[in-house]
């Protein structure tokens, strides 16, 4: 007879209610992605994908080493304003985020959880300024982590060809996790078409890119060099990193700034 494996505790959608009550969780883990084109050959689910994947093994990381962490379910769309012309992508805009962030937030806060990690995958969430209303209205530490900000060094010594979306540093991650999703014969160059302004693309001066216009597939970044040797060692190396965040939350106590 084969047993079946128990619900994870840690994962929320799998959690049941005599799980959180026999231990209960003290810094929850908000994954954040979109639903979006990634060039020709990633599924419009990769930030989601992304995001969960990351959130549930960091999760699984920091239990280990004592820590409380509850993954809850990822939001699936994210700022997506410049791509409206793409089929069948969907924007949630600020005030939307927003008021999802803070409801999040306040639930999580009544039931005596005041440390929330927002895990975001999509370049477009600009997470600060809603992060910063949140926490003004709640009594609630907010986190937000990047994950490709996140060990930075790692992430340029595993992918030196340049990139931002849809490249070889997320194509290597997806052949890792879903390499049943990814059609690397379909995929794109990912090339970029050269701004006319240039003093638009000075530092310190900023405006969205004209997703389409300037890059064509939709991929910013070539991913043939995309292995799942590469996205598997990446992935073991920011899930580490974001354990870290997360057991270190987890020990906190009020007082221990900025958790005060």
């Amino acid at each position: 007879m084969t047993l079946q494996p128990a619900p994870r505790s840690y994962v929320l959608m799998e959690a049941n209610y005599r799980q959180l009550l026999d231990s209960r969780p003290n810094v929850a883990v908000l994954p954040w992605g979109a639903t979006e084109a990634h060039n020709y050959h990633l599924p419009y689910g990769t930030d989601v994908l992304e995001a969960t994947a990351l959130a549930e093994r960091a999760a699984a990381l920091a239990v280990k080493r004592g820590a409380k962490p509850l993954v809850l379910p990822t939001i699936p769309f994210g700022n997506n304003a410049q791509q409206q012309d793409q089929v069948a992508t969907i924007h949630l805009s600020t005030a939307t985020a927003l008021a999802l962030l803070r409801d999040v937030a306040e639930s999580l806060r009544r039931q005596g959880i005041d440390r929330l990690v927002v895990l975001n995958a999509h370049g477009g969430n600009d997470l600060k300024p809603l992060v910063r209303d949140v926490m003004l209205q709640c009594e609630i530490l907010v986190v937000v982590v990047n994950f490709w900000q996140v060990r930075e060094d790692a992430r340029k010594s595993i992918f030196t060809q340049p990139g931002d979306h849809a490249d070889v540093m997320e194509t290597s991650l997806m052949l890792h996790l879903r390499p049943e999703l990814v059609v690397m014969n379909q995929a794109g160059l990912g090339s970029s078409v050269p701004w006319k302004l240039n003093s638009l693309q000075q530092p310190g001066v900023w405006t969205p890119r004209s997703w389409s216009h300037v890059h064509p597939d939709t991929g910013s970044g070539d991913p043939k060099q995309a292995t799942a040797a590469k996205g598997a060692r990446y992935f073991e190396i920011i899930t580490a990193a974001i354990a870290d965040v997360l057991v270190e939350l987890s020990a906190a106590t009020k007082g221990d700034v900025p958790y005060v």
